[in-house]
Parts: structure tokens; C-alpha cells; sequence
């Protein structure tokens, strides 16, 4: 018998409508005590948790996210970053290049790993948070899209050199009559493989996206004639798909120096 927090990951979905009524401070003050208890490199918590609760920002976030009118009806909106400039100030005001060139080390700013260990940090910490959530009954959807429009979220967020939004989260109680449908998800031998990875031949991939192929309406409004057309069309060969490249090398020019030459 699963035990209730394998039930409670078993029945959550992404929430788009929320019950009218507020999370209240204890109930935030919960998650966010989940979120940052979330493991992390080297207790560095190399991430940094906004909440949002200007509702012109809010507002803002729904036009700049692909035009989703219910992230500007969330009760709750965090967007989680991906935080080096913290440490890199600290570095700073310790006196952490001076302390390099007496040890012979070379000062570097924060570079591309540092991006990714923040990332990380930044992910763990939301999914702790949707965790911690979910089991007070607040439902949760992650919004990919704030990774767009990197200058514009940059400016409306006030995010230094070092930072970057990897994820956005929007938190609301269920609505008391929302009957929940999980999504089918892909079959466990097409995601988990032992000691090496395995690359799914033509047989394998037909029958792993079987079931995602037998459901897809046909017409379907992109003209796609299967689901791999499909999803291509609606995701990977989107705009938005497009912006969220464009916006994420854009904020990694400040990631690629690195190394700071002596004078």
C-alpha cells in the first residue's frame, strides 16, 4: 500500500485555476522552509527564491510568459534563480582575489558550471517547494517561460550579472470541485536504464510513444501528420521554444569569462 507522500506524487497536476481564497502567511512560510531545506552543492544554496507579490508584476510576468492570463491570478508566484552573484560579492568583500594570488590560485568570476550547479539548486528547491505545497492541499504549475525575455525580466525582477530565472512557480489551493486526472507519463523502460545509457531504436521509440499517438486528434491544427510532427510543431519548432534560446545565450555571455587575468 503506497504510503500518502507517494500517493501525493502520484496525484499531482499542474494547476492552472486556483479556489478562491489566499495562501495564507503560514502556509507560504511552510513552503519556503521546504524549498530551502532542499539538498544542495556544497550547502552553497547557489539560488535565490523572488516572490512576486506586486500585481502589476504579476501581471507583467503573464504578457512576458507567453501570454498565460492565470499566472496574474496565482495567489502565489515565486521565480527561482539561479544565484552566483552572492557568492561572488562575499568573495569580494573577503578578500578572495588577494587570498588566490597569495596562494598562487587564479580569481575566477562565476562561469558556465557555476550556471548549471545554481540551476540545480534553483530546481531541487522549486520541487521541494511543489512538494511542500501539494501536501498542504495548494496545488502548483511550473512556468517554463520566465527563461524568455531574459532583458525584460532582468529589468522588471532588478536581477544582477550573475543571476538568471530558471524556473517560475504558480501556487493556489485546488478548487474544492477539481476532479484531478494525472497525465499518463512514458513507460519506465524508455527512461531508466542500468549502467549505461541506451538509445532507442525505431521499434523501441513506436512503442514508447504509442499510446501519445493513438490519442492525437487528427486534424490537429498544426497539420502534423503523427505526434512526433505534433510536439515539434507545439514545442521544440515554437517561437517561444525559439525566444527561450535566444534569451538563454544571451544571459550566459556573462557566464564565459571566467578567469580574471592579472594585471
Amino acid at each position: 500500500m503506497p504510503n500518502s507522500t507517494i500517493q501525493l506524487l502520484s496525484q499531482r497536476v499542474s494547476l492552472r485555476q486556483y479556489a478562491d481564497r489566499p495562501v495564507t502567511d503560514e502556509e507560504l512560510q511552510t513552503i519556503l522552509h521546504g524549498a530551502m531545506r532542499a539538498p544542495t552543492a556544497g550547502n552553497m544554496m547557489l539560488y535565490s527564491i523572488i516572490l512576486v507579490a506586486d500585481q502589476e508584476k504579476k501581471i507583467r510576468l503573464s504578457e512576458t510568459c507567453d501570454y498565460q492570463p492565470f499566472i496574474a491570478k496565482a495567489p502565489v508566484v515565486l521565480v527561482f534563480v539561479t544565484d552566483a552573484q552572492r557568492w561572488h560579492d562575499y568573495y569580494q568583500v573577503t578578500d578572495v582575489p588577494a587570498y588566490c594570488q597569495r596562494r598562487g590560485l587564479q580569481f575566477q568570476k562565476p562561469h558556465l558550471g557555476d550556471f548549471l550547479l545554481g540551476a540545480n539548486d534553483a530546481i531541487i528547491a522549486a520541487q521541494n517547494a511543489v512538494i511542500a505545497a501539494e501536501s498542504l492541499g495548494i496545488g502548483s504549475c511550473y512556468i517554463g517561460d520566465v527563461m524568455e525575455n531574459y532583458e525584460q525580466h532582468r529589468e522588471l525582477l532588478d536581477l544582477p550579472e550573475y543571476c538568471f530565472p530558471v524556473a517560475m512557480l504558480c501556487l493556489g489551493h485546488y478548487p474544492a470541485t477539481m476532479e484531478r486526472q494525472p497525465k499518463e507519463r512514458l513507460s519506465q523502460e524508455s527512461i531508466v536504464f542500468v549502467d549505461t545509457y541506451k538509445r532507442l531504436d525505431t521499434a523501441a521509440l513506436r512503442e514508447t510513444f504509442a499510446h501519445r499517438e493513438a490519442a492525437l486528434p487528427k486534424p490537429n491544427g498544426l497539420d502534423a501528420d503523427n505526434y512526433g510532427q505534433f510536439m515539434y510543431g507545439r514545442k521544440t519548432g515554437a517561437p517561444f521554444f525559439q525566444e527561450m534560446h535566444r534569451s538563454i545565450a544571451a544571459a550566459l555571455k556573462h557566464w564565459q569569462g571566467g578567469v580574471v587575468e592579472d594585471d
